[in-house]
């Protein structure tokens, strides 16, 4: 996961998509942005250079060090689109079942082609996570 580095920053979402080089990563990274901002209420913010968030949460880790982070958020990459879901998949075995092809690290979901995964599971996913990460769960 990205350091303390990673801000909320007022650099331009649309131009930050527009500069995707890959046609249908950047197509991925519209639609994802689209549904985040459905899901979440909150207008999509570039965090750092990379990672487009949606709205803002203090993370604490076991040793007390805490940071800012996304609700959730995601990152085009040249090999996947990264979705955070920052509750984890320990509870989501069932959603991830039936997602489509994917990988997974701690908070991310790795999605190599939008279109390959089932989009209504994909949003449930990110709105579970986001009602867990605002407490509402």
């Amino acid at each position: 996961m990205a350091g303390p580095s990673t801000r909320p920053t007022d650099a331009d979402v649309d131009a930050f998509l527009d500069s995707v080089p890959d046609a249908t990563r950047r197509a991925d990274a519209r639609s994802v942005c689209r549904m985040m901002t459905e899901v979440t209420g909150e207008p999509p913010v570039l965090w750092g250079s990379r990672i487009v968030g949606f709205g803002s949460t203090r993370l604490r880790y076991a040793s007390g060090r805490e940071l800012e982070w996304p609700v959730t958020g995601f990152a085009p990459r040249k090999a996947s689109t990264t979705i955070y879901l920052m509750d984890g998949f320990e509870e989501r075995a069932d959603l991830l079942e039936r997602l489509g092809p994917h990988s997974t690290g701690r908070s991310c979901l790795y999605v190599k082609r939008l279109e390959e995964v089932d989009q209504v599971v994909l949003r449930e996913l990110v709105q579970v996570s986001v009602v867990h990460v605002r407490g509402q769960g």
